[in-house]
C-alpha cells in the first residue's frame, strides 16, 4: 500500500477514532497513554516513506522535521502571555507545503504533545494533537495550490483557527455528555466565538510574517540537501 494512503488512513481515520473511543468507551482516562499512541501513529507513515529516500535523505528529514517542530514549540512558549495567539498553526501550515503531508501531520501533532509538557498535559491533548495535524496535513495536501495563491494560504489559514476550535468544541462536548450532544455544541461554539477569532487573526498575521522568509529557507534547505 502506498504510504501517503496509510498516512492519511492513519490521520483521517484511525487517529479520530481512537480519540472517540477513549472518550466515550474508556472514559478518558491515562491519556498518557493515549498522547504516547497517537504519537506512534503520526510516525509511522513518516518513517515507512523513507523505504523510498535513501537513507542519508532520510537523516536530514528527520533533523528538519525536528527542528521545526522545536520552534514550534518554543514558539508557543514565547506567546504564553497572549492566551490563544500564537504562530503555531501558521509555522504547521507553512512547512508542510514544503514537507508534505505526513511531516506536517507528525509536526502538528508532536507540537501540542511536547508543548504541553509546559503548559500542561491532560485530557485535552490528544484532540489538540489531531487538531495541529490535521491543519498540517491538509496543508501538505493542497500545497501546490496554496503555494501558488496567496489569497488561498490566507484564507486557509484562517480555516485552520475555525477548525481547530470547531474540533475542540467536540471533543468538549463528547468529554462532557459521554456523547455527541448538538445543543451543547452549539452553546460551545457560541461561548468560544472570541478564541476562534483569535485563532483566525493570530493565523492571518503569523502566515503574512512568516511565509515568506520561511519558505526562503525551505527552499534553499531542500535544494542543498536534496530533500
Amino acid at each position: 500500500m502506498n504510504y501517503r494512503v496509510i498516512n492519511y488512513i492513519v490521520s483521517i481515520l484511525v487517529i479520530p477514532i481512537i480519540i472517540i473511543l477513549w472518550v466515550i468507551v474508556f472514559k478518558a482516562q491515562k491519556p498518557a497513554m493515549i498522547c504516547i499512541l497517537i504519537a506512534v501513529l503520526s510516525c509511522v507513515p513518516f518513517f515507512i516513506s523513507f523505504e523510498k529516500n535513501n537513507t542519508a535523505n532520510a537523516s536530514r528529514q528527520i533533523v528538519l522535521v525536528a527542528s521545526i517542530t522545536a520552534l514550534c514549540v518554543a514558539s508557543r512558549i514565547a506567546f504564553v502571555a497572549i492566551p490563544g495567539f500564537k504562530p503555531v498553526t501558521a509555522i504547521v501550515v507553512v512547512a508542510s507545503l514544503y514537507l508534505g503531508s505526513q511531516s506536517g501531520f507528525m509536526i502538528g501533532a508532536l507540537t501540542a504533545f511536547l508543548s504541553n509538557f509546559y503548559f500542561g498535559q491532560g485530557v485535552w491533548t490528544p484532540m489538540q494533537m489531531f487538531s495541529w495535524g490535521i491543519c498540517g496535513l491538509f496543508a501538505g495536501i493542497f500545497s501546490k495550490h496554496l503555494l501558488k495563491h496567496k489569497t488561498l494560504l490566507l484564507i486557509y489559514g484562517a480555516f485552520c483557527g475555525v477548525l481547530f476550535s470547531l474540533l475542540m468544541d467536540i471533543w468538549s462536548v463528547l468529554w462532557i455528555d459521554n456523547a455527541f450532544n448538538l445543543t451543547r455544541y452549539l452553546a460551545m461554539v457560541a461561548s468560544s466565538t472570541p478564541s476562534m477569532i483569535t485563532y483566525v487573526v493570530s493565523n492571518l498575521i503569523f502566515i503574512l510574517i512568516i511565509e515568506k522568509p520561511f519558505g526562503i529557507i525551505m527552499k534553499r534547505i531542500k535544494g542543498k540537501y536534496g530533500l
